[in-house]
């Protein structure tokens, strides 16, 4: 079943006159996770706008083309709406944030505050979320006095609380060391395995291995590359676009060259290793 569908979409903002996203057409299926990726000025953070409703709601500018959110013309949405159906996740978690609540457990729940819930399930569906999440040690403290990583963590239990279908996530480990960076992999896999349509924004190639479904690739504002994520991250034409390929990818295309009965590209770091191991006969 089909989420979001796009039908030979382009878009450029006001006041310009270059399209940065142009004749993009896709259908994106329930439940998958998506990993988006491409070089600097592809087109990447305006096509998570457009997913998540922001063109032409918030965003004005001249799209053309069908974007349809569960068969319904973006158009013919409900802002409000749209905003519980998909989920946002900023880069930076210090812009998620709200600033007004004192405590952790606040600022899950604003959200939720907002939409009217009732007392009795607002903290209910809190509470759940900071279980799911592990935060049990930080909910009274000031979300303002948390680590980047904490922030993070926390930005997603705002939107989880919500219940979205779909969540939009754009490089949210851009900011983050190693240990936070995993942690926040370990909540989007999470999602993924309840089933939410996940679309993510990240560089860190490795990790869009590891758990993308399948991989769009962006370029001057086009789809230049799609489909299964080991299909398309084992194309070596990528590195002419300036696009990162995983390490493993690399070091796979190597062993081949050494041994010529390596018939498989492997994309993810144990992967490869059944890869050698093979070969050495262990």
């Amino acid at each position: 079943m089909n989420c979001i569908t796009l039908k030979d979409v382009s878009y450029k903002y006001p006041y310009t006159e270059d399209f940065v996203l142009a004749n993009i057409n896709y259908q994106f299926e329930k439940g998958k996770f998506y990993g988006i990726i491409g070089p600097n000025g592809s087109g990447k953070t305006t096509f998570c706008n457009l997913l998540r409703g922001m063109i032409p709601h918030f965003f004005h500018g001249d799209l053309s083309g069908d974007v349809l959110i569960e068969g319904q013309d973006v158009r013919d949405w409900n802002s409000d709406l749209l905003s519980t159906k998909i989920g946002y996740i900023f880069q930076n978690p210090f812009t998620q944030i709200s600033g007004i609540k004192e405590t952790v457990f606040e600022e899950i729940a604003l959200g939720l505050e907002n939409l009217g819930v009732e007392k009795e399930e607002l903290i209910e569906r809190v509470v759940e979320v900071v279980k799911l999440l592990k935060l049990e040690k930080l909910i009274k403290k000031n979300p303002n006095n948390l680590s980047g990583g904490q922030k993070q963590r926390v930005a997603f239990a705002s939107i989880i609380a919500m219940n979205s279908d779909i969540l939009v996530i754009d490089e949210p480990t851009s900011q983050l060391d190693p240990e936070s960076t995993d942690e926040i992999f370990k909540i989007i896999n999470l999602l993924k395995e309840q089933g939410k349509t996940i679309f993510l924004v990240e560089h860190k190639i490795d990790l869009i291995a590891e758990y993308a479904d399948e991989v769009i690739v962006l370029n001057q504002g086009q789809i230049a590359r799609s489909g299964l994520t080991a299909d398309v991250l084992s194309d070596l034409s990528l590195l002419q676009m300036g696009v990162t390929l995983p390490q493993a990818t690399l070091l796979s295309y190597d062993l081949q060259k050494i041994d010529k009965a390596i018939d498989t590209i492997s994309i993810t770091k144990s992967q490869v290793k059944d890869q050698i191991m093979k070969r050495v006969g262990v």
